[in-house]
């Protein structure tokens, strides 16, 4: 099986060379290489497992008989560099002890608390050029969190943002699932010209920068009122295309984009991508989850790759099963989906965040998450099993 890997070539490391590598991407990259900066993590993928450093993911681990090794256990962290561009809602973030928001703050705290996330096992998150809904399942966004300009064009502050994280997670030995899009903000892009423009903007920042341990999700749930028809679901194939399609040294980014909770891919989307995401939002019952997974492997056009699931809203980490263990039962990896209620307390996705594990939620899943990959959590007694004592 065909080896692919990430990568690649070097950076303008002031806010002047983010500032041109937006502008000017591939000239930026190219005249930067001399000054490439050396990383210690790379994400590949050899047939339906994930590697990193080219060692599978939990190398020969079993958890109550099923297979571990070469998945790639995930939470959707997509606030990580959010920010609030309307001044008319920006301050429904702030933090209670502040009364106001600050996007420094988020990004210090989401990259202070990440070594505990994988000193749990925890080895990969979903974080978005433009963020997610702040509020939950909502119809009206009229926030304006976003990555890029009208015309496509990156915004420095928000990719000084995100270089502290992707460095942090190279450091971890973590993988980012790095979304593009986000529908609700999707619209703040002038045109489909501003949608290209955005994507080989944000492909050749990373090469730019040299990272090798990230992966591409296009656009969050693709079947999910976009205005751009290239972000739906029988064009988005061509974006998939165009990330494969970019290349520095023959090395180039692994790419897929996900769907609405309970929905399979499209055969031109499993054909297209180099892994396949899927979300269980709305599926209430784990024989569903494992039923997506079987399905997903049957579209026309499937070979082996990896199945993820990188959002799912249902918990019940001590029932005996529940959408987590579905998942991993049928060999497909997982990510926890944890909206939050804005109050600093609850939750992952509704600023202002704690990123800290604070919660009965957040605890019960990384302490899944340890016993699962057999990793160190202090609070769990035996790491090899199911740890005792904590419900949802």
């Amino acid at each position: 099986m065909k080896l692919h890997v990430l990568g690649v070539f070097g950076p303008l490391v002031s806010v002047i060379g983010l500032v041109l590598c937006s502008l000017f991407p591939a000239q930026a990259a190219e005249s930067a290489a001399a000054s490439s900066p050396a990383r210690r993590s790379t994400v590949s993928i050899v047939g339906d497992e994930f590697l990193i450093n080219s060692r599978p993911t939990y190398p020969g681990r079993v958890w109550q008989g099923h297979r571990i090794q070469g998945l790639l256990l995930n939470a959707r962290l997509v606030q990580g560099i959010f920010d609030d561009l309307n001044p008319a809602t920006a301050q429904r973030w702030a933090y209670p002890d502040t009364g106001r928001w600050d996007a420094g703050r988020n990004t210090r705290e989401f990259v202070a608390a990440m070594a505990d996330w994988r000193r749990h096992g925890l080895l990969a998150f979903t974080i978005n050029l433009q963020g997610g809904s702040p509020e939950g399942y909502v119809k009206d966004q009229p926030w304006h969190n976003s990555a890029f300009a009208p015309d496509g064009a990156l915004r420095a502050d928000y990719l000084e943002r995100l270089e502290r994280i992707l460095d942090r997670a190279d450091e971890l030995g973590m993988v980012v699932i790095l979304g593009i899009f986000y529908f609700g903000q999707d619209e703040y892009l002038q045109d489909e010209a501003a949608v290209i423009r955005a994507t080989d903007a944000t492909i050749h920042w990373l090469f730019a920068r040299n990272y090798r341990h990230v992966l591409i999700e296009i656009n969050n749930e693709c079947n999910v009122r976009y205005d751009h028809a290239i972000l739906r679901p029988d064009r988005v194939d061509e974006l998939i295309a165009r990330v494969k399609g970019t290349s520095r040294e023959g090395r180039r980014f692994l790419a897929g984009t996900s769907y609405g909770g309970d929905t399979i891919p499209g055969e031109n989307v499993v054909r297209a991508s180099d892994f396949l995401l899927i979300h269980g939002n709305g599926v209430t019952q784990p024989g569903r989850i494992a039923e997506m997974v079987r399905q997903t492997r049957a579209v026309p056009g499937y070979a082996p790759k990896p199945v993820l699931f990188n959002e799912d809203d249902h918990y019940g980490f001590d029932q005996p099963t529940c959408n987590f263990t579905a998942a991993i039962g049928e060999y497909a990896s997982w990510g926890l989906y944890d909206q939050g209620k804005n109050d600093y307390e609850d939750g992952f996705q509704s600023p202002p965040v704690n990123w800290g594990l604070n919660t009965v939620r957040k605890r019960a899943f990384f302490r899944l998450v340890a016993a699962i990959t057999g990793s160190e959590d202090p609070d769990t007694r035996s790491a090899g099993a199911p740890a005792p004592g904590y419900s949802e």
